[in-house]
């Protein structure tokens, strides 16, 4: 059953990437090199024949400017937040809030033990706020990350790279991306 969830997740990811991509008028090609990936990884992604990780999908975002949960499915369509996997991080988009013309994603996330995730800038301007409820992290911009320890809050500038680190064991915590001058949810026609 989670295996076709991931599946048709992957799916929907491939399906909006490929409209964002048609609507910029980014050839696949240009998108590939623009997100540092292989064509043949791009391709693989929009088919929705590949899970991409987070640090791909963030990649992608950036280069089509949109916040990563123009990506992800609206969590109104879902019934279950199904997780996007990295490195060291899974994370649940649980809601997308817009005010203004910024946009802010709501995301449960779990870090592991062991790897660094480093996730790639994000558009000018976006800013990341981790709180974290167990387990200590390391997190924000790679040359100056900060320590939180649980009960613990950080902010950062997220338009630099950037990483997610767990030190001693699992760390649980809630992140707020938020994305100025966006309005993050995807049109319900696409």
């Amino acid at each position: 059953m989670a295996s076709t969830h991931a599946s048709t997740l992957a799916q929907e990811i491939g399906r909006r990437i490929q409209a964002l991509r048609a609507e910029r008028g980014i050839s696949l090609s240009e998108l590939a090199r623009g997100a540092q990936l292989g064509k043949a990884t791009l391709s693989t992604v929009e088919a929705g024949t590949r899970n991409p990780t987070l640090e791909t999908l963030y990649a992608i975002a950036a280069r089509l400017d949109v916040p990563l949960a123009a990506l992800l499915a609206p969590p109104a369509v879902r019934t279950v937040a199904e997780p996007v996997h990295g490195t060291a991080v899974t994370a649940h988009l649980l809601e997308v809030f817009t005010d203004t013309g910024t946009s802010t994603e709501l995301y449960r996330l779990t870090i592991r033990p062991g790897p660094t995730q480093t996730s790639p800038a994000h558009p000018h301007g976006v800013v990341e706020y981790l709180t974290v409820f167990s387990g200590t992290a390391v997190v924000g911009p790679a040359q100056v990350p900060s320590t939180v320890s649980a009960g613990g809050h950080v902010s950062f500038a997220a338009d630099v790279p950037h990483i997610y680190q767990a030190v001693g064991g699992e760390v649980h915590a809630s992140l707020l991306i938020r994305h100025p001058g966006r309005s993050g949810r995807p049109d319900p026609a696409e």
